[in-house]
């Protein structure tokens, strides 16, 4: 039961660190190349993490750097033909992705109670986002996102079951880093402010936060874990009420307290089935 909740601090955790680059990127990335951003944050994850555990293995890692790359890329493309606001609502939808990948990959049945939470978790994320309405072909690309980030999420489950976390940081992070800048060339130009917020996530989102849920999202598995990161918008809201003096609708609050009620009941049922 403790190994449990102590893999839940961490990666609510976790989903607050990467929730955190969010606001941040609304202050300096206007009019930046998101592609020079994303090679600044990658890069310097790459370094830093190479720098402390080391190179490590050069297959898995690279696997997860090339879809996390790809939902990166497809996000990007999906935001010049739709809004942030329905970017926002398909990406998050992405932990809905993850039971079927879990299941395809690892044989993890979704719970009835799992069940229940998803559908909690569900109507709190379209009160908060606001939902869409019609469908274009940026919000396919934003589609495509989320089914990438949810296979990331199912695959991390899975690697770090039969790799050190430390192994599978420096090569994913490059990878992401080369194809961003690749991408990039044509506008490296950044700010100080934007390498300063990029350096920031590649620390403190990238580095840490992922070695956290390589580290402990095994523990709980992959359909625990989606249901922490349906948190996450509404994390990144509160960070965005309080640094940027956005306010916070109604609605918007009864999605995050929604999502908070997801969590909780997915999770104590297991802990009580634990004991």
């Amino acid at each position: 039961m403790w190994r449990e909740s102590k893999a839940l601090i961490f990666l609510l955790l976790t989903a607050a660190l990467q929730g955190s680059t969010f606001p941040l990127q609304k202050l300096v990335v206007g009019g930046v190349s998101p592609f020079a951003y994303n090679a600044v944050r990658f890069g310097s994850a790459a370094l830093i993490s190479l720098w402390i555990f080391g190179p490590g293995r050069f297959k898995r890692s690279s696997l997860l750097g090339l879809v996390l790359c790809g939902a990166y890329i497809f996000q990007m493309w999906g935001l010049k033909f739709t809004s942030a606001a329905r970017s926002g609502f398909i990406v998050s939808s992405f932990v809905f992705f993850v039971p079927i990948f879990s299941f395809l990959l690892e044989g993890e049945r979704l719970r009835k109670i799992h069940l229940f939470s998803f559908a909690l978790g569900f109507l709190g994320i379209y009160l908060l986002t606001g939902g869409i309405k019609g469908f274009s072909l940026g919000d396919l690309f934003q589609l495509f996102c989320a089914v990438l980030f949810a296979l990331h999420v199912v695959l991390i489950t899975k690697f770090s079951k039969v790799e050190r976390e430390k192994d599978m940081l420096f090569w994913q992070f490059l990878t992401v880093a080369v194809v961003n800048l690749a991408f990039g060339t044509s506008s490296l130009h950044l700010p100080l402010n934007a390498l300063i917020v990029g350096l920031y996530s590649g620390l403190f989102a990238t580095v840490l936060g992922i070695f956290w849920q390589m580290r402990y999202q095994k523990e709980v598995g992959s359909n625990t874990t989606a249901l922490v990161y349906m948190t996450q918008p509404f994390i990144s809201l509160v960070l965005s009420v309080s640094a940027l003096g956005e306010r916070m609708t109604v609605p918007q609050f009864a999605g995050g307290l929604i999502t908070a009620l997801a969590l909780f009941v997915g999770t104590r049922v297991r802990e009580k089935k634990s004991t």
